[in-house]
């Protein structure tokens, strides 16, 4: 059997990167989420598991001490994301294509980890100000939380160019699709 390769998505939080992410997986390409483990709660629609495995800060820091993460950060205060090395390694042995919705460090730890297996693309949004008003519009956190996420948008920016491909996304049904041509040319080489 073909091991699988690996799928990095990375952007600033409302460029649109889930909503491409998610029209790739429909796309036939036996692609499969690789599951983030975080220390924040769920939001409504998450399931522990499927969008994520919730656990608290003391498991989370064993699973570092243990060495049991590709990547892992505290992106914002007291809020920890990462990737464990065991579930990706049982995803490629199935030669499933594992798909990485994560922040810009993260994404960039994956590639280094996993170099020329993987595919680092960063979704570029269209401006600072279109960026504020998704999140506004997606009414899903306070503004304190949308004010942490705006000053990491000139960070994240800064690094797209450390990604194998940069996509814009004004035009969401085109990003899809140059998206999906990017993919698929990886995937077939």
């Amino acid at each position: 059997m073909k091991s699988g390769k690996l799928l990095i998505f990375a952007a600033p939080s409302g460029a649109g990167k889930s909503t491409i992410v998610n029209f790739l997986m429909h796309q036939g390409l036996n692609c499969h989420f690789s599951v983030s483990t975080t220390t924040r709660k769920p939001r409504d629609n998450e399931q522990d598991g499927v969008n994520y495995f919730f656990i608290s800060k003391d498991d989370f820091r064993h699973h570092i001490i243990m060495n049991e993460f590709i990547e892992y950060e505290e992106v914002y205060a007291g809020t920890f994301y990462g990737t464990l090395k065991s579930q990706v390694e049982k995803q490629l042995e199935r030669g499933e294509n594992v798909v990485f919705d994560v922040d810009v460090n993260g994404g960039l730890a994956i590639k280094k980890h996993y170099g020329d297996r993987a595919l680092a693309i960063f979704i570029m949004p269209p401006s600072k100000e279109e960026l504020t008003h998704r999140l506004l519009a997606r009414g899903t956190e306070a503004y304190d939380v949308i004010d942490e996420r705006m000053k990491r948008v000139d960070y994240e920016i800064s690094q797209a160019n450390n990604f194998d491909q940069v996509v814009v996304n004004d035009n969401l049904e085109q990003a899809e699709h140059k998206v999906f041509e990017l993919v698929k040319a990886f995937l077939d080489k």
